[in-house]
């Protein structure tokens, strides 16, 4: 038989056949509710996130802590912008103790350096945030001064960075002029905002564990946040949750020997929701800080905030001991 006309019967006998059209109709009419039902349960879903969102934030703000925190917020805000040309110009760091003698250095500082002259001395870089600069900064890098530590520095990147995965290179070859200028091969990172995620892609994406020792991120939106979606522009497009960014700071991260410490705030007004600052990833090892009532701008400045750093960094292990030196090691001579 020709192949043309096999092909015609095909359809024929598909007629002779009782036709499905009918049930076919039948079936597709529930079709429309169902679909009607599931975008009304996935709106209904976003309201309730979105509404656990804000009442949390509200609920922070609602109690006196929380007022107090946006108080300081405003404040230091304020301060801030004062603040803000005079990081452009100056560079933190210059000033860094390098020598050992004790006899000036007030009685905290003597403290820790005779202490773990090491933990005293292991460099300490800062990295500011989106449109930010070292001047967000000022009062830290103080504080950990006091506390003992010689050498906190700052960099700053350019306020027009459209590219974390760039920032991070960056901060690369900061850090590598930093190990050689101090002679220091593993030093501290504490990264504010999207500095703690231009540290911690570098750490994890980019080799930079072999290179620091402890990571502490403030207000870093490690999940990305839906403030992101407010501004499009290729920067905020990897802030946001989901993001081929995220995903990629959420691959494996086999043998990764940077330690995180993550502070994130339930005041946290950039960080939306408020909890994607807390760093979750099964490869690394995390201890994730909660405050209560602190603005996303405060944490660089809150009392408790720079007391538990200095202590984190002033303990380069669990037990309080150097276990992994940031200057090689002379090998033991056994004495018999």
């Amino acid at each position: 038989m020709p192949q043309s006309i096999r092909r015609l019967r095909t359809p024929a006998a598909a007629l002779e056949r009782p036709s499905p059209a009918a049930p076919t109709r039948q079936a597709e009419i529930p079709l429309l509710p169902r679909a009607i039902a599931r975008a009304a349960s996935r709106v209904t879903r976003a309201a309730s996130a979105a509404n656990d969102i804000v009442g949390g934030a509200a609920r922070a703000l609602s109690t006196p802590t929380g007022l107090v925190g946006a108080a300081v917020e405003a404040a230091w805000l304020t301060t801030h912008v004062a603040l803000y040309p005079w990081g452009l110009v100056v560079r933190h760091g210059a000033d860094s103790q390098h020598g050992y003698r004790v006899e000036h250095l007030p009685p905290v500082q003597r403290g820790l350096v005779i202490s773990d002259v090491e933990a005293a001395g292991t460099p300490i870089l800062l990295v500011h945030g989106m449109v930010d600069n070292r001047s967000i900064f000022t009062l830290l890098r103080l504080g950990l001064r006091r506390r003992g530590f010689g050498r906190v520095t700052t960099m700053n990147y350019s306020p027009l960075t459209t590219d974390v995965r760039a920032a991070a290179a960056q901060l690369a070859e900061e850090v590598e002029e930093l190990v050689a200028e101090t002679g220091y091969e593993r030093i501290h990172v504490v990264g504010h905002s999207m500095g703690g995620l231009i540290a911690r892609y570098y750490i994890t994406r980019l080799g930079g564990d072999e290179r620091v020792h402890t990571l502490v991120t403030l207000g870093t939106p490690h999940h990305g946040t839906y403030t992101a979606y407010g501004w499009n522009s290729q920067l905020t497009k990897q802030l946001r949750p989901g993001s081929g960014l995220m995903r990629e700071l959420d691959q494996p991260v086999p043998d990764c020997q940077t330690r995180f410490v993550a502070y994130w705030s339930d005041l946290d007004q950039m960080i939306f929701p408020q909890r994607f600052a807390a760093l979750e990833h099964p490869d690394l090892s995390v201890r994730n800080v909660d405050l209560h009532g602190v603005g996303h701008m405060s944490l660089p400045i809150l009392g408790s905030v720079v007391h538990g750093i200095s202590t984190t960094l002033a303990q380069l292990d669990t037990e309080g001991h150097t276990l992994t030196p940031g200057v090689t090691e002379l090998p033991l001579t056994s004495h018999r």
